[in-house]
Parts: C-alpha cells; sequence; structure tokens
C-alpha cells in the first residue's frame, strides 16, 4: 500500500514547477485598411477547462490595449477595430492572460506582435525648393559640386521609400543640353564630359536646372516631386604656384603664412599633402603655413600637393603641386671622417709616399662656399735645424704624403690637421682632424752575435752527450716580434756532427751541446764556425760579420781511474778482536797494471789501519765501544802511485759480532790453496784452529760457517765434513780468476774463531787442472836473444842481395858502351 505522504508529494510537484511560455504570434495587417470593422486577425489557443477567468489584452507595457484591439471571448479571434497608419506606429506589442476577478492569471501570457504592413502613401519631399551653386571652370567631369537631398515618409527599405533624382530640363540648352548629369540614387550634381570641356572653353555663365525626385525605385509608377537649381559658373583660380625659397633657420613667429591657394567653385575642402612629410598644412580658406623652422641639412626641399575636394573627398580638379626649396646658411662646421685604427707605414718608405686623404664633410649646400672645405697641417711642424717635413699636405684634397725628413719603426705620430669652410676665408668654421701614424718594421736588420769569438773551451775526453758546452747570444735591431725570430747552424768544424745546437727561434740565444763521444786521439781539438740567420725575409743589405761566431774546443785527455778487485768490501768481526788483527786485503782487479796507494778518509773511531802498498785492513786498536749488530762504514781510496790525480774510492762496511766467552785466539791466515774455473768438482779442505788445546781432547766438534759479506755468500759455499773439517767450494759457476781470501767463522763450546783462507781461482786447463804460470827454462833462448837472431839474418840475406844487384848493373854498363860495329850480326837460317 502506497504511503499518503508520497500521494502528497506526487499532487504538489506539478504545481510547483513552472509552466512553458507560448511562442510569439505574428500578425500583419495591411496600413489604411478600407474594409469591414472590427477585421479578425487570429484565433487564440485558450483552454476550454478554464473558460470561467475573464480575458485581459494589453500591450507589453502593462497598458491596457481596449478599442484598438480586442479578444472575442466566445471564438478566442484577436480583432482590430480601425485602420491603422504606419507613419504613425509601424508595430505593436500584445499579450493575452486570461485571469480570475482576483487578478491570478489562469493561462497566459500569449505574445502577440501586430506588424502594420507599408503602403505607398506618401510623397517625396526636397530638403530645398530651389538650390544654388558655384560651378568652376576646369571641374572635371563625373565630380560631385553639389548634392540633393530628398525624403519620403514610407517604410525605409522599401519600394515605396526607393528615391530616383532625374534632370527634367536644362535652361540653357547651350552649348549642350547635357551639360549636367545627375546622380540617380545619391542625387550629386555633376559636370558631363562634354560640360566639362564646354565651361573650360566658354565664359562665365548661369544655368538652371529642374530637377525630379520619384519614389518606388525605377518602376514607372510612384509619387514623385520637383526642384529648380541654380549653377553659376565661375572662372578658374586653380592655378600652378612659383617655388617658394625659404631660408633655414629662418627667426620668426609660427604658424609662418608662406602661400594662398583658391578654388572659386562652391563646397570645398582643401587637402595639403607634403612629400617627404613636413611642417605644412593648409586652412579652410586655402591658405599655407610652415609650422617650425626648416634645417637643409635634414630635408632641402619639399613637393606640397594641394588637393581642392567635395565633400566625399573627391578632387575637383589635378592637385597643385608647390616646392618648397630651403635656401642654405653655413651652420655646420666640417666633419672629420672617423679613424679608429691607426695607420701603419712601413719604415724607409720613400718621401711621396700616401699615408692618408683627409676628406672632411661638410653638409652645407654643395658647390656653394659653405660647404668648400680647404685644409692646413697643424702638427707635426717642422723641427729647428732639420731640412724638410716629415709630411706634406695638398690643401685642396686633404691628401697627406710623406716628407724628405726619415721616420723610424716603432714611432707613433699623430697628424693633426685643420679643415676650414669658405674657402678658407675669415669666418669660416672649422675642425681639427687628426689621424694616428704608426711607423711598421720591416726585416732589414740583419741578427748579429753579441761575441764572435770564444775562447777555447777545454773539454774532458769523458763528457757525457748532452753537457752543455756553451751559450752564444744574438740580438737583432728590428722591432716586430716575428723579424727577430732566428735561425742557428754550423757553418764549419762540425762534419762529423759531433756537436748540436739548440735554441728556440724567439729567445735569441743557442745552446752549444756535446752529442757524441769524444776522443783525443781521433780530435784534440775543434773549432766550430756558427752562423745565425733572420727566420723571415731580409731587406736590405746582407749579414754582416756579426753574423758569424767561432767556438774553439780543447779536447782533455783523460786517464780512466784504477779499478779494484770489488765494488765494495765487507768484514765482521767480533768486538773481543785484539789490535792488529787482519780483516782483509783491498787489491786492484788486474794485478799487472800499476802499484796503487791505499789511505782510508773516514775512519772516525781509528779503529782501522790500512798498509799503503799491500792494501791489508788491520784493526788498529782494539774495538773499544763497539758493539755486535752494529756495522761501521769507512770509504778506503786508491790512488796511482805515479799519478795521483788517478784515484777510486770504495766502502768498507765492517759487522761485528758477539764476543765469545774465552779469549778469542789469534786469527791467522790458512795456506794458500788453488781452484780453477770455470766451477770443477774440487774444493778446499778447511780444518779447525791447530792452536785449540782441546782438539785433540775429544771434546765436541767445530761448527763451521762462512763470514757475513753478502759477496762471500754469494760466490762461495761450505759443507761440514766431519766434527774438525770442512769442504770450501765455488758457489758460482764462473768466479773472476784471482786470489780470494774468505773468511770462515769456527765456532765450539762458547769459543769463537775467524779463519782466513786463501784461494787463488785460476783459469782451468783441458785436463780441468790450474793453468799456472812457467818460469824459463834453463838452456833455452829468451826473447831478446831470438830477436837477435832473427835480425842478423835478415842483415845477411839483405847484404848479398846488394852485391848481386851491383854486379849486374855494372855488367850492363860495359854492353852499353860498345860500338856498333863491333857488335857481330847474327847469321841468318
Amino acid at each position: 500500500m502506497v504511503p499518503a505522504w508520497l500521494w502528497l508529494l506526487c499532487l504538489s510537484v506539478p504545481q510547483a514547477l513552472p509552466k512553458a511560455q507560448p511562442a510569439e504570434l505574428y500578425v500583419e495587417v495591411p496600413e489604411n485598411y478600407g474594409g469591414n470593422f472590427p477585421l479578425y486577425l487570429t484565433k487564440l489557443l485558450l483552454p476550454r477547462e478554464e473558460a470561467e477567468g475573464q480575458i485581459v489584452l494589453s500591450e507589453n507595457s502593462g497598458i491596457a490595449a481596449e478599442g484598438l484591439f480586442a479578444v472575442d471571448p466566445e471564438s478566442g479571434f484577436l480583432l482590430v477595430t480601425r485602420a491603422l497608419d504606419r507613419e504613425e506606429q509601424a508595430e505593436y506589442r500584445l499579450q493575452v492572460t486570461l485571469e480570475t476577478e482576483d487578478g491570478h492569471v489562469l493561462w497566459g501570457p500569449q505574445p502577440v506582435l501586430v506588424h502594420v504592413k507599408d503602403e505607398n502613401d506618401q510623397v517625396p519631399r526636397f530638403s530645398q525648393v530651389v538650390y544654388r551653386a558655384h560651378v568652376s571652370q576646369g571641374t572635371r567631369p563625373g565630380i560631385p559640386f553639389l548634392f540633393l537631398e530628398a525624403s519620403d515618409g514610407d517604410e525605409p527599405g522599401t519600394a515605396n521609400s526607393d528615391l530616383r533624382f532625374h534632370i527634367l530640363n536644362q535652361a540653357p540648352a547651350q552649348p549642350s543640353p547635357d551639360m549636367f548629369q545627375l546622380e540617380p540614387q545619391l542625387g550629386a550634381v555633376v559636370l558631363s564630359p562634354e560640360g566639362s570641356t564646354s565651361l573650360d572653353q566658354a565664359l562665365e555663365g548661369h544655368y538652371q536646372l529642374l530637377v525630379q525626385v520619384k519614389d518606388m525605385g525605377d518602376q514607372a509608377s510612384g509619387h514623385q516631386a520637383t526642384a529648380i537649381v541654380d549653377v553659376s559658373v565661375v572662372e578658374n583660380t586653380w592655378v600652378p604656384l612659383d617655388p617658394i625659397h625659404l631660408a633655414e633657420n629662418l627667426k620668426v613667429p609660427y604658424p609662418h603664412h608662406i602661400a594662398h591657394v583658391h578654388w572659386s567653385g562652391g563646397n570645398v575642402h582643401y587637402h595639403l599633402e607634403s612629400q617627404p612629410p613636413g611642417p605644412f598644412f593648409v586652412d579652410r580658406e586655402g591658405k599655407l603655413y610652415v609650422t617650425r623652422e626648416l634645417d637643409r641639412e635634414a630635408q632641402a626641399e619639399y613637393l606640397l600637393q594641394v588637393r581642392a575636394q567635395n565633400t566625399l573627398g573627391e578632387d575637383y580638379k589635378e592637385p597643385l603641386e608647390l616646392r618648397v626649396v630651403v635656401m642654405d646658411e653655413n651652420d655646420n662646421k666640417p666633419v672629420c671622417p672617423s679613424r679608429d685604427a691607426s695607420i701603419n707605414i712601413p719604415e724607409l718608405s720613400p718621401p711621396g709616399t700616401k699615408v692618408a686623404r683627409l676628406l672632411a664633410e661638410d653638409i652645407d649646400a654643395p658647390g656653394s662656399p659653405n660647404s668648400h672645405v680647404v685644409y692646413r697641417l697643424l702638427s707635426p711642424e717642422p723641427e729647428e735645424g732639420t731640412e724638410g717635413s716629415a709630411f706634406e699636405l695638398d690643401s685642396t684634397s686633404g691628401s697627406v704624403t710623406l716628407g724628405s725628413r726619415p721616420l723610424y719603426a716603432g714611432q707613433n705620430i699623430l697628424i693633426q690637421v685643420l679643415a676650414v669652410d669658405l674657402g678658407g676665408a675669415e669666418g669660416g668654421l672649422s675642425s681639427t682632424c687628426e689621424v694616428a701614424v704608426t711607423i711598421t718594421d720591416i726585416n732589414d736588420h740583419a741578427p748579429e752575435f753579441i761575441t764572435s769569438q770564444i775562447e777555447p773551451i777545454s773539454l774532458r775526453e769523458d763528457t757525457e752527450p748532452g753537457t752543455l758546452v756553451a751559450t752564444l747570444m744574438a740580438t737583432d735591431a728590428d722591432l716586430e716580434p716575428a723579424f727577430r725570430l732566428m735561425d742557428f747552424a754550423f757553418e764549419a768544424g762540425n762534419m762529423d756532427g759531433t756537436f748540436g745546437l739548440d735554441w728556440e727561434p724567439d729567445s735569441g740565444h743557442v745552446q752549444l751541446r756535446l752529442l757524441r763521444n769524444l776522443s783525443y786521439e781521433a780530435a784534440p781539438s775543434y773549432k766550430l764556425l756558427v752562423v745565425v740567420r733572420s727566420v723571415a725575409e731580409l731587406v736590405g743589405p746582407g749579414p754582416g760579420p756579426g753574423a758569424t761566431a767561432t767556438v774553439t774546443l780543447l779536447v782533455k785527455r783523460v786517464m780512466p781511474p784504477p779499478k779494484l778487485d770489488q765494488k765494495s768490501y765487507e768484514a765482521s768481526v767480533p768486538v773481543s778482536t785484539p789490535a792488529g788483527s787482519l780483516l782483509l786485503t783491498i787489491q786492484p782487479s788486474d794485478p799487472m797494471s800499476s802499484p796503487l796507494r791505499f789511505s782510508l778518509v773516514n775512519d772516525s773511531e781509528g779503529w782501522l789501519c790500512i798498509k799503503e802498498v799491500s792494501g791489508e785492513v788491520h784493526t788498529a786498536r782494539p774495538l773499544q765501544g763497539a758493539r755486535p749488530g752494529d756495522m761501521y762504514t769507512v770509504l778506503v781510496e786508491a790512488q796511482v802511485a805515479d799519478e795521483p790525480t788517478r784515484s777510486t774510492s770504495v766502502t768498507l762496511m765492517i759487522h761485528f759480532l758477539k764476543a765469545s766467552s774465552a779469549l778469542a785466539p789469534t786469527l791467522t791466515p790458512e795456506l794458500t790453496r788453488h781452484l780453477c774455473t770455470p766451477r770443477q768438482n774440487h774444493g778446499v779442505v778447511v780444518s779447525g784452529p791447530t792452536e785449540d788445546p782441546d782438539q785433540t781432547s775429544g771434546h765436541s766438534p767445530y761448527s763451521f760457517a762462512l763470514g757475513p759479506n753478502p759477496t762471500v755468500q754469494r760466490d762461495w759455499r761450505l759443507h761440514a765434513l766431519n766434527g774438525s773439517h770442512a769442504y770450501l767450494t765455488l758457489g758460482l759457476h764462473w768466479v773472476e780468476p784471482r786470489e780470494h781470501i774468505i773468511p770462515v767463522v769456527v765456532s765450539r763450546n762458547g769459543r769463537m774463531w775467524q779463519l782466513l783462507v786463501r784461494v787463488i781461482v785460476c783459469r782451468c786447463n783441458m785436463e780441468k787442472q790450474c793453468m799456472l804460470k812457467v818460469g824459463r827454462m834453463k838452456g833455452m833462448p829468451t826473447k831478446l836473444s831470438a830477436v837477435g837472431i832473427l835480425v842478423g839474418t835478415l842483415l845477411a840475406i839483405g847484404i848479398f842481395l846488394i852485391l848481386i844487384f851491383t854486379h849486374l848493373t855494372l855488367a850492363r854498363k860495359k854492353d852499353l858502351d860498345q860500338t856498333v860495329d863491333s857488335v857481330p850480326l847474327k847469321a841468318a837460317v
């Protein structure tokens, strides 16, 4: 069952919604209707179920429309009660409603638009009965000089108000009946082509035109009206004007009247155009004015066009042209040309060389004295006591040229020239023109060495290649950096390329360096000739004598320093070693070399001493203050006995060992043994110290070890044979053949000894034995006796050959002394 509140909602919704408004009804009623009234216009769609209300007719303004319009309550027709006049009111806006007595609207409102349809019931009318106009001779055909005005009260935009104008009659009809034309729609009166031509040839006269205006357009029917047009022909005053000359900067009140034009016809408007645009205007009377001062330099001439126009902006005649010429006065001084950059003139340029042309510009009238510019040189002025000037000036052309006085590179000169107009006459305006001139450098100087002869330089024969020998300095008097670039080369003396040159082109100096090893025997001295040239092409004379430098070099012979058997020496000794103990021997690598003299250089503690001839190093005193594990380094110097300057030095490093608890025995060198190299399966047996009283008592065995010298540990190997002996062999495949002293440390029961084992390493022979030197055998000849025998034999052979050749020579001479007749003829066979 539906709830009651839902029924109430459904009933109240239609009442709350607004009713749609009826569309507007359009009704057309003919104007001045001549039929019966009331005239039914249209039927209104009134609701029948609400007929109990009353019909209310009103205009939109709320005013009741009773009397003119009404609604038939029975039929619902809208009716009009009398004839309507469109000119009185063109349309009516009505609204119809159905209301109760208390004013509640039951239906509507219904808008109704009643339009009164126009009919041609109005007659056209001219604005004037008689029109008067003036037409000037020379008026162009087709240009209106009079506009006729007429009106029609009928509805605009319809044929009832569409007016047409016509000329009905022209009096007089001479010289042509069609002197004038009337534009049908605009009502514009114009001259026909024939009339324009006739007026130009005729005198002043008077014409009367009868004109007509008719409605209904071009239709034959319609209402019409007429008017009179009186036309007076006047003389043509639109004549050309002579040019006007106005002075620039004219000091008069402005606007200033300059000319007057006049169009004799009526209804004229003047219009002025300036080309280019200028400060000119024309008033309504045809007077021309200039509004401000003129500047000839801004605009020297204006062309003015003045037009006589009708109200439509159409020209009655061709426009008048008026030329306005602005007269010049000397109000502008010469203006110098701008020159931002300096003018470069090469040095040594000949006199008459063009520098610049100062063409000062004077913007006054060309060809007049106001723009006639002459020139006068202000600076630089000729120096006192000198002949000629640096620059010459042409006073007429402003051309600046070089004078006879020389100029030099690097000079910066400011030329000042006075430019004066009026041809230099009094009262002329002037300006000072400036030209910056720079005298540029040319490559006219050849580079030269500061010192052309280098004193002899001594070079050691062992000088390393790449060593700087000498530095040669050169200068160039030119200023331009590009002209100061130099190139160096050897002219002579370096054919084998032993020396080289190293330089930068802009440095001005060259380094002479050694490139190859020197040899006193090959070349004890050098004489090098070095030449310097300019990189850029040289202008003028060639290089002078200063362009070469001679370097003399002397090679100094260098004898090699003595060479020792090791590069460094090391020895290990206990800190308890007594004074006088032999540590090692330093000796030359070649036993046959020159004798050496040895000395210690930096034995700061005084622990060591070295024998000058043998090179044996001993302890000079007990090693007090030495601690086990410390190292002590001294420098040993070896000099050739007869050449003290030939010397060498090596380091001697002493390693201190821990002292034994018992008194260390005196170290004595072992006897000399021989081993051959390359290494063979041979060695040297080393036994324990013979001074050890415990050696035969059967105590613990000896322990053998090589000394701490790294070279000894590298070159030798020590192997234990039993408790009392060890076996010493070569550690390397090849050991240098010479005498070696190998330190061997022997220890037992806390006691320690150091044995110095002398081993002579020699070359192996085919039997893998040492090749030893053999002394001279008795009874065998010596080398000297063998050479004597050989020389004696050769001398005997020589004497024998001399006797033979002497005998042959004497016999030949005897044969030549005999006569021809004394020689017997050989018998023919």
